[in-house]
Formats: C-alpha cells, sequence, structure tokens
C-alpha cells in the first residue's frame, strides 16, 4: 500500500511503471528544476514555485524517495503544498511577476523585435500576468 501524503495529487506512484531510462531522464529533469527552484529562493528574478511543480511531477514519477524528501523540505514543500490544496501562489511570487513580466515586455521591444514579435510576447505576457494575479495567496 502506497502512503498517499508522499504521492502526487493523491495519485500513487509508488512503484514507477515507466521504463528505467525514462525514470533516469525524469530524476534528471526533477533534480534540475529543483537546483533552479534553490536558485529561485536566493535570486529574485527566477521564480520557485514552477520549478518546485516541474521537480514534484518528474519525482512522482521517477522516485518517490526524491518526492518525499520535496513535500518535507522546510523551504520548497510550503509552495508546493499551497499549490496542491488551493491551486495558491504565494503574494511574494505574484508581486516579482507583477514586476518582471512588464519588464520582460519593455527587454522584447528595446531588443529590437519586430512589432509582431513585441506585440506576440506582449500578449503572452499580458494572460500569464493575468492567471498567476487571480490565483489565490
Amino acid at each position: 500500500m502506497c502512503p498517499t501524503d508522499l504521492c502526487c495529487h493523491g495519485e500513487c506512484h509508488c512503484s514507477p511503471s515507466a521504463p528505467r531510462g525514462d525514470r533516469l531522464m525524469l530524476r534528471a529533469l526533477g533534480l534540475g528544476a529543483a537546483a533552479l527552484a534553490f536558485a529561485g529562493v536566493a535570486l529574485p528574478v527566477l521564480p520557485t514555485t514552477p520549478f518546485v511543480l516541474l521537480s514534484a511531477w518528474a519525482f512522482a514519477r521517477s522516485s518517490p524517495r526524491l518526492e518525499a524528501w520535496l513535500r518535507n523540505h522546510p523551504r520548497l514543500g510550503p509552495p508546493l503544498r499551497a499549490w496542491e490544496k488551493r491551486r495558491a501562489i504565494p503574494p511574494g511570487a505574484k508581486a516579482v511577476a507583477a514586476v518582471s513580466l512588464p519588464v520582460s515586455g519593455l527587454l522584447v521591444h528595446a531588443s529590437g523585435a519586430g512589432l509582431p514579435a513585441t506585440v506576440a510576447a506582449g500578449l503572452v505576457l499580458v494572460c500569464v500576468g493575468g492567471w498567476i494575479l487571480t490565483r489565490p495567496s
């Protein structure tokens, strides 16, 4: 029997069914995403939560031990649990997004991208920002 508190979204992945090569790739993806999440803790322009979610997804399919480590981690576990319980994004992450998304749009424009690329990037950034800001905190 699989302890549900170790599994992603209540799905049991304690016996990963993916082939060994796939599990190794998923584990590497999870470790890379966790490393970026740790960097996001220290760097205000790098988001933490999306990398934690990616890491949890990969670990749930490749390593129950690493998934449990991530869920119980004192810094990375709380945003993961908040997202899974309430689909919540921390207020600090929302504030960073509210500042960095418009700055990203200005950087696209300043880089000399043509009008179609600038408009397309702007639309994507507005949609992403709207989605982020409408999530619970």
